[in-house]
């Protein structure tokens, strides 16, 4: 009979549940309860009711709601978060009500008032992902409020989800502060530099091969890299220049969201021996064009053209300087191809590694005496024994011989300067991997990736305070970076203690799902938010099943040891083996 009385529909089902709600009540009992009790009524019930929504059922802590509509679902939830911090204010630290909430559309099943089904399991398990004041969403609501909504989500990725067949997308809400404008803080433009600034844009490939396009991008890289050696210029560094490949934007708006005047753009066209150029540099602000010129010349004079558009792009930007030192250039194209595919496959996964290190030494073997195929293949390889359960003989030894021989094949090459300094760095030998990253940031300050790999290096000496602001001028030179420069940042800050600064850094998607999970799992420890960090634990386990905690410390260099037990406290507080 009961089934007969059951029905089925689809819902966007809210599961919230206090955090620390055990805590609170061993601090008063009394007092948690009547003020749950009071936000029940004055904050809960008035916004689900504003929404068209209904209360399920309430189980302690906990509270089910289920809306008809998506759109409806998250509009209630953010002004539920917003709320409950209005409430807090003026609260101990410790007394404060705090909700993480999960949002999951799917199908559910109803009977005598009651939900139950996958949908509901889903966003029980979505509200147990979120932190503290957070909302965590499914891929279907997301798909549902994306365009709908003027909200900014960060990707999470496919989540297993125990019971539950299939992995579940998973979203989370991004809830920014407004600036006194009303424009979101996360996407305020950044103020200007003082000297003349500019961000080479991803160059359009013209050939009718598709093959050209790691050439094309090359070229790109390449007319990056001979700009920021200029220390006159502020250069946005490669990463975030090419988050705008393939997309249609007005220039004004990149200059805004990167912080600079000034965009070069242009295409390239490679065939027949030969290629073809345009370029023109732009100023985003005043909307003029002050230079623009076509190069048509024979693929062996590429590098003469790369070193001819930096020059008029100086020029017009800063008057006639004196040149910096030549850079080593491959004697050999097919070398150079192989370099360039090489590039965009470091600092990823340890497959990527083993597949940039195949290239790096075909082109070695085809010229060698290229400095910078020397260098990525020390950088590939030194990854490989650090991070990737590579084994440490031979690699260890031949990273530091390729880096080495990287240096003095050309050692005006910022990036060799950089890669050498942070291996020596791992050897423990301090003073040479200063001096190498000094002379790194002498020949090119505006290298992004030089700040923020030397953050590592001065948070295990002890300096985690530097290693932030390390962190920070790397990521105003790349607004748009890969992952592992929020791995960085999230090091320094909780081995300063900012945990909560930590865990927000470190669920960034850029890093999130990384080797960097274990320091999430550490953070969310010493937050005593156990129950997280132990689920971040096993996730990351799943990834690096030969992870310990022994094998790691004895691996890292860390001058400072007190920064070094600190970590190892998370690592165990988190449940992560010995």
């Amino acid at each position: 009979m009961s089934e007969e009385r059951a029905q089925r529909r689809l819902a966007a089902i809210l599961a919230a549940d206090v955090v620390g709600y055990s805590r609170l009540l061993d601090q008063d009992e009394q007092g948690t309860l009547a003020a749950l009790r009071g936000r029940r009524k004055e904050i809960l019930e008035p916004l689900v009711r504003d929404r068209q929504g209904r209360v399920v059922k309430v189980m302690g802590d906990g509270v089910l709601v289920e809306f008809g509509s998506a759109v409806n679902a998250v509009l209630c939830a953010v002004e539920l978060q917003k709320r409950m911090v209005a409430a807090n204010e003026g609260m101990p630290a410790d007394r404060q009500i705090n909700l993480h909430i999960g949002i999951n559309l799917g199908d559910v099943v109803v009977e005598a008032g009651d939900l139950f089904g996958d949908g509901v399991v889903v966003a029980v398990r979505l509200q147990a992902m979120a932190g503290a004041g957070e909302i965590c969403v499914s891929g279907g609501i997301y798909d549902q409020v994306k365009r709908k909504l003027d909200c900014g989500f960060d990707e999470l990725g496919p989540q297993s989800i125990k019971n539950v067949a299939e992995p579940v997308s998973v979203y989370r809400l991004r809830l920014s502060p407004a600036s006194e404008d009303g424009v979101p803080a996360d996407k305020a433009p950044l103020p200007l530099p003082t000297k003349p600034s500019i961000a080479v844009l991803p160059f359009t490939n013209m050939s009718n091969d598709p093959e050209q396009e790691a050439f094309v991008d090359g070229l790109t890289e390449d007319l990056i890299t001979d700009l920021s050696r200029t220390s006159e210029l502020f250069v946005i560094a490669s990463n975030s220049a090419f988050a705008y490949k393939g997309r249609h934007m007005d220039v004004r708006r990149i200059a805004r969201e990167l912080g600079v005047r000034h965009l070069l753009e242009g295409s390239a066209r490679r065939a027949a021996g030969r290629v073809r150029i345009n370029a023109q540099l732009i100023d985003a602000i005043a909307g003029d064009h002050l230079w623009a010129e076509r190069f048509d010349r024979s693929l062996e004079d590429i590098f003469a053209v790369q070193d001819e558009v930096t020059g008029k792009i100086v020029e017009a930007l800063v008057g006639r300087l004196i040149a910096a030192p030549a850079r080593n250039r491959p004697s050999n194209l097919e070398a150079y191809d192989l370099c360039v595919r090489a590039r965009a496959l470091g600092l990823q996964t340890a497959l990527t590694a083993k597949e940039a290190i195949f290239l790096l030494n075909r082109a070695i073997a085809l010229d060698p005496e290229y400095a910078e195929a020397h260098r990525w293949l020390a950088l590939n390889l030194w990854l490989g024994w650090e991070f990737w359960d590579e084994p440490m003989d031979p690699n260890r030894a031949k990273a530091l011989a390729e880096a080495q021989r990287a240096v003095e094949l050309d050692p005006n090459d910022a990036g060799n300067r950089w890669v050498l300094g942070v291996i020596l760095g791992h050897e423990s030998r301090w003073a040479d991997s200063d001096a190498e990253f000094n002379a790194a940031h002498k020949l090119d300050p505006n290298h992004a990736d030089a700040w923020a790999m030397q953050a590592e290096l001065t948070t295990e000496n002890g300096r985690p305070a530097e290693a932030i602001e390390q962190v920070r001028k790397a990521l105003r030179l790349n607004p748009h970076p890969p992952g592992w420069y929020y791995w960085m940042l999230g090091q320094a800050q909780y081995s300063i203690g900012d945990y909560k600064s930590a865990v927000q850094t470190l669920r960034r998607p850029e890093t999130y799902r990384t080797t960097s999970r274990r320091l999430l799992a550490a953070s969310l420890a010493q937050l005593g938010r156990l129950e997280e960090a132990r689920w971040e634990a096993k996730m990351f386990m799943i990834s690096n099943p030969h992870f310990t905690i022994r094998h790691w410390s004895a691996s890292q260099p860390f001058p400072a040891e007190d920064v070094r037990q600190h970590i190892v406290a998370g690592y165990r507080l988190a449940g992560l083996p010995e």
